[in-house]
């Protein structure tokens, strides 16, 4: 692709990226000092950094999501907040409460674990409705409320949540308005044998585990928000906008796509805000890629990611064990490339 094809400085920015992309680089060699394998989640965390949107891993437990998280934090000269989701967890643990101060007679605002750059959302779906909806505000507007005052959290915020997709007791399923609001849900599968048997070799002699790793801190916050901006200002030509509209719009309507089995799947198709994630999503694999415009490649790439969690299904589904990932790729499959 050429500058004058995408009628754009395709140079200049690409040097400003190849630029920008050491740090996003020594980023990634910093996070796998600690994490062995998973590759593609630690890639997706740092394009949910670069994106600026939430990212919810799902995965059984011991496939260190929360250490790739916490040492995705340390990676970053931001602050961090860790917070384990209980059933007994109140908003007020989350975002904040109004304290009496008995020398001013006034109550002042005691921010919460919220106020941080970097969220750790532990086994999120243990929190009741009332933690939830507190975190949605904060989530989309980037804002809390505590009492009548108004505060902006730091910038950047990124909600990291987990969540055990196989333990239901004591768990509350998270609202589809909040599941919208994450850029991607991923899903973390078993290390490979050779994976597993570095792991072995590396924290298996150790009793600090992952502290035996120095991890060192080489973005901070005027850093990270400079590369949102350059990502932000990756090309998109009209035929890849065009692209992900209509692959949005066959979650919607399977049947006008030459899907007819489909339809009976889905009760919900994603939203708009889908839309606007993928964009932004495979805008910041591109920039990964080292490049300075997507291609339908990055689409296909961050699809599964950014719509699994967006495509409702119905009980005829449950019934044939049809999964939102298998709806998806039959969908990449039957759209044209452009």
């Amino acid at each position: 692709m050429t500058t004058s094809a995408v009628g754009f400085d395709a140079a200049a920015l690409n040097e400003k990226i190849r630029e920008k992309s050491l740090a996003v680089s020594a980023l990634l060699a910093e996070i796998r000092k600690v994490i062995v394998g998973q590759g593609a989640m630690v890639e997706r965390l740092v394009v949910g950094l670069l994106a600026d949107g939430h990212v919810l891993l799902e995965g059984v437990p011991g496939l260190a999501k929360t250490l790739a998280v916490r040492t995705l934090a340390r990676g970053l000269d931001a602050s961090f907040s860790r917070i384990q989701f209980t059933p007994d967890l109140l908003p007020a643990d989350l975002v904040g409460t109004l304290v009496f101060n008995p020398k001013t007679q006034e109550f002042v605002t005691r921010k919460g674990p919220i106020f941080a750059h970097i969220l750790l959302a532990d086994e999120i779906n243990r929190a009741p409705a009332k933690v939830q909806s507190a975190l949605l505000e904060a989530m989309q507007e980037r804002q809390v409320t505590i009492g009548d005052t108004t505060s902006l959290l730091p910038s950047p915020f990124l909600v990291l949540a987990t969540q055990n997709p196989i333990e239901q007791e004591g768990t509350y399923p998270l609202p589809e308005a909040q599941v919208d609001r994450f850029l991607m849900k991923l899903r973390i599968s078993y290390p490979a044998k050779a994976e597993e048997r570095q792991i072995l070799e590396r924290m298996g002699e150790s009793t600090e585990g992952e502290a035996s790793a120095q991890v060192r801190p080489v973005l901070a916050p005027p850093a990270i928000r400079e590369l949102q901006a350059l990502v932000r200002k990756l090309y998109a030509d009209e035929r890849i906008k065009g692209y992900l509209v209509e692959l949005v719009s066959a979650t919607r309507d399977p049947k006008a796509y030459g899907l007819p089995d489909l339809a009976d799947f889905v009760s919900w198709g994603a939203s708009p805000r889908a839309t606007l994630a993928l964009l932004a999503a495979a805008r910041a694999h591109a920039f990964l890629q080292g490049r300075g415009y997507v291609v339908p490649e990055d689409i296909k790439e961050i699809a599964p990611d950014v719509l699994r969690h967006r495509v409702l299904l119905s009980y005829e589904a449950e019934a044939e064990n049809v999964t939102s990932d298998q709806v998806v790729a039959r969908i990449l499959e039957r759209v044209e490339v452009p």
